[in-house]
């Protein structure tokens, strides 16, 4: 009788994966295709190796390294909006010019002629006003049943010319001035030094208690928990880098305010995709949209909600870069932006398959393709240089994505 009870309390005591097997593991999911940030991080190394060999190492400058968390702050916000929208399957085209809605509108409000509107509730106005473009696209995607590329196409045609219309209108240079002070400080005031530790240890104290709440509730659930060991080594390793990035930034003007801006999106948006049912739910939408529907979830809903979440996100770019640019012009949503921004999403590790990756792949994309335009910018390459270096760098990211996912798809593991 004794045997069988202890018998079945070892059957429900939760298993914790030792170090090796854990390392193991990982290597089988590996082999199989399941290559998580490991192309990111070869790739990073791979680039700062080379532009810091070609620019004598003014890459690594603390001055440059400032400027680089400065040109992704922007980008990554949008990016980030642009990861939901692929993890359910689709894609937005018209998240560069919404961007630069969000930045006229609040900048329209900022004018002189309108003074009395304070700063908040320019910026209140400029994202509610993007969030409803998100939401009438999506309502015309769900409900008219028209391909998300189509409709966001037109929204990238319509919404460029909202953009010149705005600029010319108002200001007969094309370019309005921003001067409210604290709009500016978004992109252009750092934190003092001892404020950039005090925000790192938060993070860092976050982080811990996140992963030791997340092991303590899997083992509640007798569920299978990873090592001790590797969760230490995860404190560890962003002690180590987060560290390093404050001490780096703080040995020129800081950490800028628009960084802590963009970490505190992620975390928000993290905790939402990982921790909450809507969370839950976008990648059950991705992964397979009819076993969704049958399992009772609301599609169209979850769809609709993640297009307002993606033209959210690009009217949060958008005021930064206007910020960071002082001012904004005809030229706002246009270049460039918004081949970055869907690049930083895939290159990432967001697949355009839908229902794989995490909000983070934002911000380790957006790291990757600024580091490649810095690079190029500090040796001088010209635009078209420029443009095939970036089109092979997305077109590098999705081959990784197509291999490994035909590969998980051979082992079974997705």
């Amino acid at each position: 009788m004794s045997e069988s009870i202890k018998s079945q309390e070892l059957k429900a005591a939760p298993k914790v994966v030792s170090f090796g097997e854990y390392v193991n593991n990982w290597w089988v999911r590996v082999k199989a295709g399941d290559l998580g940030s490991l192309p990111i991080i070869i790739g990073l190394v791979a680039i700062a190796a080379i532009f810091g060999t070609l620019s004598d190492g003014i890459f690594f400058r603390p001055r440059n390294f400032v400027n680089l968390l400065l040109q992704m702050s922007g980008m990554t916000a949008i990016a980030i909006g642009v990861v939901f929208v692929l993890l359910i399957a689709e894609i937005d085209l018209s998240v560069a010019y919404v961007s630069a809605v969000g930045g006229v509108l609040m900048t329209l409000l900022l004018r002189e002629a309108n003074s009395d509107w304070p700063w908040w509730a320019a910026v209140a106005v400029a994202l509610t006003a993007t969030t409803l473009i998100g939401l009438l696209q999506g309502l015309i995607i769900t409900k008219a049943g028209v391909p998300s590329f189509v409709v966001t196409l037109a929204g990238l045609l319509a919404w460029s010319g909202v953009v010149l219309i705005l600029t010319t209108e108002f200001s007969t240079a094309g370019t309005i001035v921003i001067q409210d002070p604290i709009i500016l400080g978004i992109a252009n005031s750092y934190l003092p030094a001892l404020w950039g530790w005090l925000f790192f240890l938060a993070i860092l104290i976050g982080f811990t208690a996140t992963l030791i709440f997340q092991y303590r509730s899997m083992q509640q659930q007798k569920l299978t928990t990873k090592p001790l060991a590797i969760i230490g080594m995860q404190i560890a390793l962003l002690a180590i880098l987060g560290g390093g990035a404050v001490y780096y930034a703080n040995q020129d003007r800081g950490v800028p305010t628009a960084a802590i801006v963009i970490l505190g999106f992620l975390g928000i948006w993290s905790f939402v995709a990982s921790r909450t049912k809507f969370g839950r739910y976008v990648y059950a939408v991705g992964g397979n949209p009819e076993a969704a529907r049958r399992a009772g979830i609301n599609v169209d809903r979850i769809r609709i909600s993640v297009f307002m979440i993606a033209s959210f996100m690009a009217g949060v770019g958008g005021i930064i870069l206007a910020s960071r640019l002082r001012s904004i012009d005809t030229n706002a949503g246009g270049g460039n932006l918004l081949l970055n921004a869907i690049a930083a999403a895939v290159i990432g590790g967001t697949s355009l398959f839908g229902g794989t990756g995490k909000v983070s792949s934002a911000l380790l994309g957006a790291l990757v393709i600024a580091s490649v335009e810095n690079g190029m910018g500090l040796m001088g390459w010209s635009s078209g240089q420029k443009f095939v270096v970036n089109g092979l760098v997305l077109l590098a990211a999705v081959l990784v994505d197509s291999f490994s996912r035909r590969s998980r798809s051979a082992s079974g593991i997705a």
